[in-house]
């Protein structure tokens, strides 16, 4: 049996696609009579099946070496098209923390949407969303994989604007999709690149080849970085980052999966890149000056967010920032614990924000407060999504930074500065919004905000007990350091940083009547990061201006130049025409000396060229 499921380990994505295809029938209307939710029950079930076929498949798989299977799809002459999968403990790990996670948003999502009249078309989005993401996890062919992160930015596309009826939501899913074209468009020039040069895009065999691959300073370089574009729009990365922000206007449970695995998606695709991305320099350092940028700006971005969800999805962007730093700086394992523990507590806190959304029909953190009495379940799971998130002693970011600041404690002491500010700042963020939302007194929205209903309490209970297991979890998969190992002063430094940014958190003078303060600096500083440092409107003046006249330019040259040119032709035409009619006489003779008369000219121009060329030396 367990050989069975191993063999089979291949058809775990499949599952999802299965389930959007069975909703179909509901999601375009064709079944009407029994309402859509049939649809998501079908869904739930395949997903169900995903979930239980990929843990089975994991719990066998962890005494087994890694394999790879070979799909052969197409084959003529010369031409090889297959499909390389790769079945390994991390690979399959993955695909356990997708199917699990996704299970149990589809289950917060028939609470969440219960009445909503397109909640089948929503159940195909996510069953395609999960088939993409589970096929990405045991993908070992870059090309399979780019035409599943493809895959990824259309379901993105259609989740972010699921409420099309909404100018703002089709203004921020065609932001998404736009920001996201340009660096799959890169990242497939450096897939095109890649396969003329290695001649294979299994990364098995790009691993063989980046041994001993021998490429000049400038190749290396615009290899490395057109596959770093790719993941830097999907982790919504500097300068490719704001488009996380306005897919916030979708519905949350996509916004959780959104938060938890679409960004982790390519930041794991970014991992299989390290032995490419070794070969330049330059392409590490850009990893390293775009992770820390992002990573410090968005934390800060964060604090001066007034929509609970946007408060909270910058600071997806400044987690995976730490990735892509913690890749440049080639530290793979720091990487993958990182995604595992955000992933876990992110989708927990959004979780928990979906439920105050839900129960107060709003996301201004101003109209919110006194929830903590009100919504037991919720407050608790985001108190522990935010000590998951954060160096909290003993859950699972803190292992994740201890690694991390272990070993570079001596080496490069600045990336336990970062470490230590996108911490603090990330603990104060999540204690202002848990002030503003659960603490002080109720508003007009809160006074009667009732718990959630047990499809949403379901989910959110579990994944409490979940991030609080991580660290069991890292120790069962011997992840955990031994205590004799331990640097107590990074210890120290990780928790004290967390501890300044929840007591600053709790002290700093927040009032909710003020959307922004009434002192002149605080109220430039607190623009200037609500505004995300004006990046959008330096992208208006310079990259939009810019294509902007471009724009005008050959507009200009198209109606005045080019087309000028044929109006003139066509006028100069008609213009002959209207004065040679004049000239017709209808007498033969006269035709013919008009004839006689253009053919002499012809022969003396011909004769005369002629001349002249015997003239010449040669």
């Amino acid at each position: 049996m367990n050989q069975f499921l191993f063999s089979t380990s291949w058809c775990v994505p499949l599952y999802g696609l299965v389930g959007a295809i069975l909703t179909l029938p509901w999601a375009m209307g064709i079944i009407k009579r029994t309402g859509p939710r049939p649809a998501a029950y079908l869904n739930i079930l395949t997903t169900v099946l995903a979930f239980v076929h990929s843990l089975f498949v994991f719990i066998d798989i962890w005494n087994r070496e890694p394999e790879t299977f070979t799909i052969a799809w197409f084959s003529a002459a010369d031409f090889d098209l297959s499909f390389a999968l790769d079945i390994s403990p991390i690979s399959i790990g993955t695909s356990v923390l997708i199917t699990a996670l996704s299970l149990l948003v589809q289950i917060y999502a028939l609470g969440y949407m219960e009445k909503d009249w397109a909640i089948a078309r929503f159940f195909a989005m996510m069953g395609f969303f999960e088939a993409a993401l589970s096929g990405l996890a045991i993908s070992d062919s870059l090309f399979i994989s780019y035409a599943l992160l493809e895959v990824l930015t259309l379901s993105t596309y259609l989740l972010v604007g699921f409420w099309y009826a909404q100018p703002l939501v089709v203004t921020a899913a065609r932001d998404a999709f736009l920001t996201k074209r340009v660096g799959d468009l890169l990242l497939l020039m450096g897939v095109v690149t890649l396969s003329t040069m290695a001649g294979s895009l299994n990364f098995s065999d790009l691993y063989e080849w980046a041994q001993t691959a021998n490429l000049n300073p400038l190749t290396s370089t615009l290899l490395g970085l057109a596959l770093i574009a790719g993941p830097a729009g999907k982790c919504a990365q500097f300068p490719l980052h704001l488009w996380l922000d306005e897919a916030m206007e979708g519905p949350n449970p996509a916004s959780v999966m959104r938060n938890s695995l679409v960004v982790a998606g390519g930041a794991y695709l970014l991992f299989k890149f390290q032995p490419i991305l070794a070969l330049s320099s330059v392409a590490l350092n850009a990893l390293i000056i775009m992770g820390t940028v992002t990573a410090i700006g968005a934390s800060l971005v964060s604090l001066a967010q007034t929509d609970i969800k946007r408060a909270l999805s910058h600071s997806t962007s400044a987690y995976m920032g730490l990735v892509f730093l913690a890749v440049g700086l080639q530290q793979g394992g720091v990487a993958l614990m990182l995604l595992l523990t955000h992933a876990i507590a992110k989708a927990l806190l959004f979780m928990s924000s979906g439920s105050v959304i839900f129960t107060t029909q709003t996301q201004d953190l101003t109209e919110m407060g006194g929830l903590w009495s009100r919504m037991p379940a919720t407050t608790t799971a985001y108190i522990v999504g935010s000590a998951g998130l954060v160096s909290l002693l003993p859950l699972g970011s803190f292992w994740a930074m201890l690694s991390w600041a272990d070993g570079f404690v001596a080496i490069s002491p600045w990336v336990i500065g970062v470490l230590l500010l996108v911490n603090g700042l990330t603990a104060l963020n999540l204690t202002r919004v848990f002030r503003l939302v659960f603490w002080g007194e109720a508003q007009q929205k809160t006074r009667r905000a009732p718990e959630v209903g047990w499809t949403m309490a379901f989910p959110m209970v579990s994944l409490t007990i979940v991030t609080l297991l991580v660290p069991v979890m890292l120790q069962q998969w011997y992840l955990l350091p031994t205590w004799e190992s331990v640097n107590w002063y990074v210890v120290l430094l990780l928790i004290s940083s967390t501890l300044v940014g929840v007591c600053t958190g709790c002290t700093i003078y927040l009032h909710k009547g003020w959307s922004r303060s009434t002192v002149l600096a605080w109220r430039f500083v607190q623009d200037l990061l609500g505004y995300d440092f004006y990046i959008d409107r330096v992208y208006r003046f310079t990259v939009v201006g810019a294509v902007a006249l471009l724009s005008r330019i050959s507009a200009w040259s198209d109606r005045y130049i080019v087309d000028g040119l044929v109006n003139l032709v066509g006028i100069a035409t008609i213009f002959s025409g209207q004065t040679l009619k004049y000239s017709i006489s209808g007498q033969s003779q006269g035709y013919m000396l008009t004839i006689l008369a253009v053919v002499s000219v012809l022969g003396f121009f011909i004769s005369w060229s002629l001349g002249l060329l015997d003239k010449l030396p040669f």
